[in-house]
């Protein structure tokens, strides 16, 4: 029997705090209804996920085989790479008013728009690279609000261990982590190249140190979406259960 699909929409919010339109793709799943309750997940990097990372075909396979929670999935594009550094990278000019953005604006109006959760664990944010970094650094900073985070190959650096190891509630969270045991050179946006390897295992050492619940894998392979694309069925069905 062929799998249900849901629909892909288009829908932008103005944001105060980036004081610019923020475009957005929204999955919505076949039974949509406003009758039932929905949990959420915001991508970062959003239109790779929905591209690259295929998510709306993920989605719809697992609550076909009903392996997930009935879930709405966010992607946020960024408009170009210079955009994606200035909002995610934790030195960032605009990273604090992203996250602001996120917590602020951007789960409100979602919890207007539709039938969601109103609870820390009905929403996950996930991202890859950087795009991960932040959906961490935002969890930690609101951890009420986001209380699930899915890190693919995250870029991890002092100012992002030091923000794990003065995070108070541990318990507040859930993490799903992984990274290529090939991502020792990775070239950045800014034209350096970076071992990812390393600094990921520090931070799951710290998870593990300080009691976060976190699941952690290294998997054969580099920093592409060549092996991200196929973790996400395993993240989704770990991650989106309620």
């Amino acid at each position: 029997m062929a799998t249900s699909r849901g629909t892909v929409n288009e829908l932008s919010l103005f944001s105060n705090e980036l004081n610019e339109e923020i475009k957005m793709l929204v999955y919505l799943p076949a039974n949509y209804s406003t009758l039932y309750k929905y949990s959420l997940l915001i991508a970062q990097d959003g239109k790779d996920y929905f591209q690259l990372g295929r998510i709306p075909r993920v989605a719809d396979e697992l609550l076909d085989q009903k392996e997930i929670e009935n879930t709405i999935i966010v992607g946020i594009p960024y408009q170009d790479v210079q955009d994606r550094r200035r909002k995610y990278h934790p030195e960032g000019e605009q990273n604090d008013k992203y996250i602001r953005f996120l917590a602020h604006e951007l789960a409100p109006f979602l919890d207007q728009t539709y039938p969601t959760y109103h609870m820390g664990m009905g929403r996950a944010l996930i991202g890859d690279s950087l795009a991960a970094t932040v959906s961490l650094m935002t969890a930690l900073k609101y951890p009420n609000t986001f209380g699930k985070v899915i890190l693919q190959s995250p870029y991890v650096d002092e100012k992002v261990l030091k923000a794990v190891e003065n995070f108070n509630d541990p318990q507040l969270l859930s993490i799903y982590h992984i990274i290529g045991k090939g991502e020792t050179e990775v070239k950045t946006t800014d034209g350096q190249v970076k071992d990812f390897l390393q600094p990921n295992r520090q931070l799951h050492e710290l998870f593990q140190r300080l009691q976060y619940h976190s699941f952690y894998e290294e998997f054969e392979g580099e920093h592409t979406w060549k092996y991200w694309q196929p973790d996400l069925k395993r993240a989704l069905k770990m991650m989106l259960t309620l």
